[in-house]
């Protein structure tokens, strides 16, 4: 998950390189480091913490570079320190490097460089890669790195500068994201291109998207100088690579009057659900309509069966979407963890559809899976994964800068929801039950601003909780997933101990954990079994358990049984799972701005998870 990022040009290139590494600091936070030529020497500076530090180093220190190398970093191997922050260098401190990745078999490299003199100093793979290219080395830079990609196993992607060659970086994107950034007399490198979308938008992305080396193993290389650049094949042949333009939009974040950008994004969900569902809504004929799809979507009337993949919040959102495609649409749908079924031998039947959700379009273990399903020939409708899919849907949400992804659930799900509409009016859905979900969809917006409105009521009930260690989130059918997703948000931001369950479930083990200081959310709103959740409610109160509900507006039975509730809009049972996530996100929320946390940078997480 560590973002790399290079510059050569004529700007200040420490200053380039850091501020470019603070618009990556969402790919990890444990420390940052820098590097670069100087005078004909490499010379590099590294801190642990987030680049800020860093930032207050350099500057202090007059640090001055021809040309950088940066990194900012999600441990792997070795704790958090300056000596396993990144740049790392091989012993006579001829080259620099900064890795993004895993390199699989790094334990028995390190054993035989060991034995021909190599001396390591961190703990990580990564500086590996720095003593193998420098024992490669003997006047061919490119030869060298080549010669060491062939002998590394993972998926990784790298940057380096050496002494000898002080006006180019090599780089290297082998099955994880790397992008080359052409601007004019100035060249970049980076993990994402939205840390130099301010002064270029020609971009090469065949580093980024590695899908060739995936099928036919073929690694390249690329050689930046600072007006050009050149890309080499495994053999040592010049490929041409094509210069795409960047269309997507980055806006400066900012958090404009919200104390985190977490509080920021979760208040600008009217807003993004709104822009998940405009345009794509066929009110006349009661269903949606993707542009990005459209050529695709009568190969959908022919889908029997469909597999959802995706790890943590995308796996919740399609959670719901699983219940959406089997009530509505009836067909069978079957959901998996994206870093579970990659190493599964599947039986994929005829006329899958295969829809795999990532926030990021990098989780490295979506794609993989993606990949491994493309091996076999399966026809996908899915940054990479939207390169690799044979189709793609954009949220719309814009960037999300906290780490807990809130803006990004609900669209996701919305977005899950139309196509799972256009599915089901293809097969048995009548017109007017598709305008009235239309209805249904288009009301959600305004219902999620009620839900923020109390706000101030959701953070004096916060308050009152906030010093318990352990939580309960319980829930069943639509709302079984919303408690995943409610458990999850609490441990990442409050580094509470909580966890989602299925209603029904307790009294099969869980109830014992039950007692007067593990208090239970209880997600009411689904009212095909709310009788039976009424039930599960007083089992955890007769063990002298709180509760906390969140109910609709006009439920009843709930007041003088549970200690709190929340009351959100009503809504359709299939959409319910919207407004009670944004209920459970501002809890979240306030229990950690309670608890002091770093709710925007949770410590030991990072945004976007590129390695295993």
């Amino acid at each position: 998950m560590c973002g790399i990022f290079g510059y050569l040009g004529r700007r200040n290139a420490v200053k380039t390189a850091i501020d470019g590494l603070k618009k990556l600091e969402y790919r990890g936070y444990d420390s940052a480091g820098i590097a670069g030529v100087f005078q004909g020497q490499i010379i590099g500076c590294k801190e642990v913490g987030k680049v800020e530090g860093l930032e207050r180093e350099v500057q202090e220190l007059d640090f001055q570079l021809e040309s950088a190398i940066a990194h900012t970093r999600w441990a792997t191997h070795g704790k958090p320190s300056q000596i396993n922050a990144h740049p790392h260098y091989d012993n006579a401190r001829s080259l620099a490097l900064v890795h993004n990745g895993i390199i699989e078999n790094h334990l028995a490299l390190k054993k035989e460089l060991v034995s021909q003199g190599a001396r390591f100093v961190s703990e990580t793979d990564t500086e590996v890669i720095s003593h193998l290219i420098a024992s490669l080395y003997k006047g061919d830079l490119l030869f060298a790195v080549r010669k060491a990609i062939g002998m590394l196993k993972g998926a990784f992607a790298f940057a380096l500068i050496h002494k000898d060659f002080p006006d180019q970086i090599v780089v290297v994107g082998h099955e994880s994201p790397l992008v080359i950034g052409v601007g004019e007399q100035e060249m970049f490198v980076s993990s994402d291109p939205v840390a130099f979308s301010e002064f270029t938008h020609n971009v090469v992305f065949e580093l980024l998207q590695p899908i060739n080396r995936c099928l036919n193993g073929n690694d390249e290389v690329a050689v930046v100088h600072r007006d050009t650049f050149e890309v080499f094949d495994a053999a040592g042949q010049r490929s041409e690579k094509k210069i795409e333009k960047l269309t997507a939009k980055f806006g400066t974040a900012s958090k404009g009057a919200y104390e985190h950008y977490t509080l920021k994004e979760i208040f600008e969900q009217p807003q993004t659900i709104r822009s998940a569902y405009v345009d794509r809504l066929s009110e006349e004929f009661g269903t949606a309509h993707f542009e990005e799809v459209q050529t695709e979507m009568p190969e959908l009337l022919d889908v029997e069966r469909i597999l959802i993949l995706g790890c943590g919040t995308s796996w919740h959102a399609g959670y719901l979407g699983a219940y959406l495609f089997e009530d509505m649409a009836r067909i069978p749908t079957q959901l998996e963890i994206s870093s579970e079924y990659r190493y599964k031998n599947p039986l994929v039947p005829h006329r899958t559809l295969v829809i795999a959700i990532s926030q990021s379009g990098e989780t490295a273990d979506t794609i993989a899976a993606v990949r491994e399903l493309k091996a076999k020939g399966t026809n996908v409708h899915g940054s990479t994964l939207s390169r690799i899919a044979d189709a793609c849907i954009n949220m719309r949400a814009g960037p999300e800068i906290g780490v807990c992804s809130t803006k990004a659930f609900t669209s996701q799900v919305v977005i899950l929801s139309l196509l799972c509409l256009a599915m089901a009016r293809m097969r048995n859905m009548h017109k007017e039950d598709g305008k009235r979900f239309i209805t249904a969809i288009e009301d959600l917006s305004a219902q999620v601003e009620q839900i923020l409105e109390t706000a101030p009521h959701i953070e004096k009930i916060a308050n009152k909780y906030a010093h318990h260690e352990n939580f309960f989130f319980v829930g069943r059918r639509y709302m079984y997933p919303v408690s995943l997703e409610g458990a999850l948000k609490l441990k990442e931001i409050s580094y509470i101990n909580a966890n989602g369950y299925p209603a029904g479930e307790l009294k099969h083990g869980a109830i014992a954990l039950i007692n007067e200081n593990c208090p239970t959310v209880a997600l009411c709103s689904n009212k095909g079994t709310y009788e039976k959740i009424l039930s599960n409610i007083m089992e955890i109160k007769a063990r002298n358990g709180p509760v906390i509900a969140i109910a609709e507006s006009g439920q009843k039975g709930l007041e003088g049984i549970v200690d709190d509730i929340i009351w959100i809009p009503e809504v359709i049972d299939e959409l319910a799972g919207i407004p009670a996530t944004v209920a459970t996100q501002l809890l979240a929320y306030y229990i950690a701005r309670k608890r002091g946390t770093d709710i925007d940078k949770p410590r030991n997480l990072a945004k976007s998870v590129t390695v295993e």
